[in-house]
């Protein structure tokens, strides 16, 4: 037999073979426990010690037998990691490997052997991330390497979920085991995009931006001091589009910089921030030059590529800033949360539906144009923001407010366009209340103790809790949430806590109630805060002090209350029948009320004034003496009021007001009057005592006009304000406000004369002053300018813009003027300088006067006529003719003739030449010698002055021929040359007769004895010319005669 032993772990397991072969049978034995070869049993192999006993001989045999346990796959393949992460730049090649922490023992492992425990790795489909199977590959399985089969791009996708599967190789497939892990691959953003303007608009469902457009606006000649930077509407700006590259210190900057721009010479006028893309203005403008400039700016990366982005940038150069800003309101009035958030924008009413709009605008700019304004606070700029661009503004909040420590924010905000600034207007900001404050008692906890022979509805306490909030938000509701077990109740108004009815009270018992205060706000804002009240009851006090039937007490008494009058009975109850003795222990410090130490009767002991003290809470104390006898009441005492108090101004509110004119509705001035009596005998209404047609108050105070007021009808009012309070028997008070009304441009300057008609000269220099206009402006401050309006007239005249007075550019020429009268008809126009009025308009005519530029000149330079003796009245003896070289039909082209009377009286008595035709005629019925001769001297003029004179030799018909002896003559001519006489010296003096016709007088010197006759028988003068005929005498001695 055959005892074999083997040890496997701490088992021993016996083996038994027997030694005859018929007796011999083969016993299978199996092991009590699953063998494993890995932990936690780790049995690779078994050692059996067999030990074989020959009994007939005794000998022992020892053999060792090694069973080897063989692999089966059993095991799955374990990850190390419940999840993997890598980190990917979206730039990174397709092809690379990104992730290899599967390798060694990071990713998957199997404690099978061989095949078994050899791990190859693929990648599943994720229903959750369909892309990720295809964008990422292992393509070799057993290392497990991810690698990217896909380009990134993390505009489009940040993040992926790979599933990695990890496969045993087991021979059989269908015994392979598998498990599988998630790869979580982020994608990091890389620099591919360059830089975006903002803001941008997508184009229709594409991640392109629409072409951007930057507004600006300039006012010509504005000096750069007062607008840089410049406003640009919206504000440049531009941000990477690759806006998570990490770390942030690799981003790249923007750079900003004008690219092109038309006009060429912009460079001159303007300047980009390389950094901050600010705009600024290097020189003024001159709008004459350039009305608007376009530019092209850019922005760039700063890192060496660039990618840049382009936008358009549009300046407009406006007209000279001769207009000031204004508000369409001249008060706005905005309401505000006091629970709202900082960047939260005022409300224009209290039900916070929609925003405070301030609209803004500048004559300056068109009306639909952003007129690039900036707005200023001249107070609580550190609460409040305006909004600086566009024609609506928004006022917003920089920081919180507390209604509880300030309801009402007033301040005055301006406009500027960096050369002018607004009228001020006022703004007031009311706080609306929010449920932010809770109800607060005035202990944490309470100690109250109570006797048992107090019976129901005696109160045990009362609690007072305040709340800051106004309105629902601070009214108070109490109420007792637990502790009271049924005994005890509270007013949920007044806070006294009392024993309920039916309650008798033990001995030992105590209570701890909790009672709760909640203000009276809608359930889902409500706030509330709790306390305790800690009760304790003790057994009757034999020795108890006197009890007041109450412990609280309330009244209302009239503040015109006589004095001695009877308030209260404040008597008290004592057990034990001890006189009680009162006092006023604490609450009357000015001794107003006497309260009988005796009977407990409260009197009144001084007059009353709600005015000063409108509350007394008086602590009474009732005593029997002892130590321990002393009880105490609180009487809480409401001073009612009676009007006794008329309604007071405000003085230190201006009185001095002021309000522009033609504004209906606009904000004059606020007053303020306070009535310290209560309810409506202090409710203080307002109303205006004159001038009711022409302004309006409001029920807080604030004074508007009715009508838009006419500076240039009265421009100062004294409005007179009454204040009247609420009683039945109401009382007035007044106040006189001094309102000046302000001027504004609402008149166009008037022309004296709506049409002016002036004759000039031609040929006046350029220069000459012709005609002073004139209009006049009613509005204050006016600045008349004149120009004239229609353009073809400046070409011949100017128009001093300050003085009025027109004048000739270039001098005028009436013989221009062929076929059109001689005459300019144009429009002039006057207006104010610093005025947003038309201008006014006048019409000016200049006729232009023809000047005698030509003497009329005689076809002949002698005439001769015959005519009879006895010739009659009538007779025509011939015509002269003369001929003038100013334009036909103009005054200074009709030819007159007429006789000089002057140079021959008597000649001209007997002849006339008719003034129009020439014809030289005979005035009377001749009745003269044959052959005497007759000189006659005619003169040719046109319409004004005398230009030319002949002389005329009329002979009458005689075979005989007379002459005619003369000592002395005169001879009217024009002008001549002294040297003319030189041939006869001494023979004639010349002296001057008349400066109007430039005559001069020939007179004879020599005396009758030396010369018996002297005959004159032609001379012919003209004016400014050389004489063009000669002169031939007859000088008559004894007889002699000639010609």
């Amino acid at each position: 037999l055959c005892v074999g032993t083997f040890s496997w772990q701490s088992s021993v397991c016996t083996m038994m073979l027997l030694e005859k072969p018929s007796e011999s049978r083969m016993t299978k034995y199996s092991i009590k426990h699953n063998a494993d070869r890995w932990p936690p049993m780790s049995i690779q192999s078994i050692v059996v010690q067999v030990q074989c006993v020959n009994k007939k001989v005794g000998t022992i045999i020892n053999h060792e037998v090694r069973i080897v346990v063989r692999d089966r796959n059993d095991n799955s393949p374990q990850f190390q990691q419940q999840r993997y992460y890598v980190a990917v730049n979206e730039l990174t090649p397709v092809g690379t490997t990104i992730f290899t922490g599967f390798s060694g023992n990071n990713g998957a492992t199997d404690i099978d052997d061989g095949p078994n425990g050899q791990i190859e790795y693929v990648i599943q489909y994720n229903p959750n991330d369909k892309t990720s199977n295809r964008t990422f590959d292992i393509p070799l399985t057993l290392s497990g390497a991810v690698v990217l089969r896909e380009r990134l791009n993390y505009e489009e996708k940040t993040r992926y979920f790979v599933i990695v599967q990890a496969n045993d190789r087991a021979q059989n497939l269908h015994e392979r085991r598998t498990s599988t892990t998630t790869l979580t691959v982020d994608v990091l953003d890389g620099d591919d995009l360059g830089p975006m303007f903002l803001p941008c608009v997508l184009v229709n469902n594409t991640r392109d931006c629409r072409p951007l457009t930057y507004q600006a606006s300039l006012p010509e000649l504005t000096d750069p001091a007062h607008v840089n930077p410049i406003s640009v509407t919206p504000p440049i700006q531009a941000i990477d589009q690759d806006r998570n590259i990490q770390p942030p210190s690799d981003r790249p900057g923007i750079l900003y910089s004008i690219l092109v721009g038309t006009p060429e010479d912009y460079p001159q006028y303007f300047h980009m921030n390389l950094t901050t893309a600010e705009l600024t203005l290097l020189k003024p403008i001159n709008r004459d030059l350039h009305q608007k400039f376009d530019l092209v700016i850019k922005a760039e990366q700063d890192n060496g590529h660039p990618l840049p982005a382009f936008a358009n940038l549009h300046i407009e150069v406006l007209d000279e800033n001769n207009q000031k800003p204004y508000f369409t309101k001249s008060t706005y009035e905005g309401f505000i949360l006091e629970s709202s958030p900082v960047g939260t924008t005022i409300s224009d009413s209290r039900n916070l539906t929609s925003p405070l709009q301030i609209t803004v605008l500048d004559n300056d700019v068109e009306e639909t144009k952003d007129p690039q304004l900036h707005l200023f606070l001249n107070d609580y700029n550190t609460f409040f923001t305006v909004t600086q661009s566009g024609i609506t503004r928004y006022l917003t909040l920089l920081q919180p407010v507390d209604r509880e420590a300030q309801q009402l924010y007033t301040f005055s905000m301006i406009a500027s366009d960096g050369v002018q600034e607004s009228t001020p207007v006022t703004v007031n900001i009311v706080v609306i209340d929010a449920n932010d404050n809770s109800p607060t008692f005035s202990n944490i906890s309470y100690n109250v103790k109570i006797y048992t022979d107090m019976g129901p509805g005696e109160g045990v306490i009362k609690l007072t809790a305040v709340d800051a909030d106004e309105g629902p938000n601070g009214q108070i509701v109490y109420e007792i949430l637990a502790g009271d077990q049924g005994d005890f109740i509270i007013n949920d108004r007044t806070g006294l806590i009392a024993i309920a009815p039916g309650v008798v009270l033990s001995v030992g018992r105590s209570y701890a109630l909790t009672v709760k205060a909640s203000d009276s706000a809608p359930p889902a804002q409500r706030r509330s805060s709790i306390t305790t009240v800690y009760i304790e009851v003790l057994p009757p006090n034999n020795q108890s002090p006197p009890r007041f039937p109450q412990l609280m007490y309330s009244l209302e008494v009239s503040e015109a209350m006589r004095t001695g009058a009877i308030l209260l009975n404040l008597q008290a109850f004592d057990r034990e029948g001890d006189p009680i003795r009162y006092l006023i222990e604490n609450g009357d410090p000015q001794q107003v009320f006497n309260l009988s130490q005796s009977s407990g009767l409260l009197a009144l002991g001084k007059p009353l004034d709600r005015e000063s003290t409108d509350r007394y809470i008086l602590i009474v104390t009732a005593s029997d003496g002892r130590p321990d006898g002393t009880s105490t009441a609180t009487v809480n005492i409401v001073v009612t009021d009676v009007n006794d108090n008329g309604p007071v101004f405000d003085m230190f509110l201006p009185k001095n007001l002021s309000v522009q004119e033609e504004e209906a509705n606009a904000f004059v001035g606020q007053v303020r009057a306070t009535d310290p009596d209560a309810g409506v005998n202090g409710q203080v209404h307002y109303s205006l005592a004159n001038f009711k047609n022409l302004f309006r108050i409001t029920s807080n105070g604030s004074i508007y006009t009715a009508v838009k007021l006419d500076r240039e009808v009265r421009d100062y009012y004294e409005l007179i304000v009454e204040a009247t309070d609420g009683a039945v028997d109401p009382r007035h008070s007044t106040l006189t406000l001094a309102i000046k009304v302000l001027d504004i441009d609402d008149n166009s300057p008037v022309f004296t004369n709506a049409s002016y008609a002036v004759l000039v000269p031609e040929n006046l220099p350029p220069g000459t002053v012709f005609l002073q206009i004139e209009a006049k402006d009613v509005d204050l401050g006016s600045n008349v300018t004149y120009r004239i309006r229609t353009q073809e007239a400046l070409e011949y005249f100017a128009l001093n813009k300050y003085t009025g007075e027109l004048s000739l550019l270039k001098s005028l020429d009436y013989e221009s003027f062929s076929d059109t009268d001689a005459t300019f008809t144009f429009l002039v126009e006057a207006f104010d300088s610093k005025g947003t009025m038309p201008p006014g308009l006048a019409t000016v005519t200049v006729t232009v006067q023809d000047m005698n530029d030509y003497s009329p000149v005689f076809s002949k330079t002698l005439y001769r006529g015959m005519v009879a003796p006895d010739a009659v009245k009538g007779t025509v003896i011939t015509t002269v003719s003369a001929e003038d070289q100013d334009p036909p039909g103009t005054p200074a082209s009709r030819v007159r003739y007429k006789v000089d009377v002057v140079q021959f009286p008597y000649s001209a008595s007997i002849f006339d030449v008719e003034e129009s035709s020439g014809r030289v005629v005979t005035r009377v019925n001749l009745n003269e010698e044959p052959s005497t001769v007759f000189k006659v001297c005619s003169c040719v003029l046109p319409m004004a002055i005398a230009l030319s004179s002949i002389p005329l030799t009329f002979v009458f018909l005689s075979p005989a021929f007379y002459s005619i002896e003369i000592n002395e003559f005169l001879i009217c001519f024009f002008s001549f040359s002294v040297s003319f006489w030189y041939p006869f010296p001494g023979l004639f003096d010349f002296r001057k007769v008349s400066d109007r016709c430039v005559c001069w007088c020939l007179v004879g010197k020599r005396s009758r004895e030396a010369t018996q006759c002297l005959k004159v028988t032609l001379l012919i003068f003209i004016f400014n010319r050389a004489v063009s005929t000669a002169i031939s005498w007859k000088i008559c001695k004894n007889g002699c005669k000639g010609s």
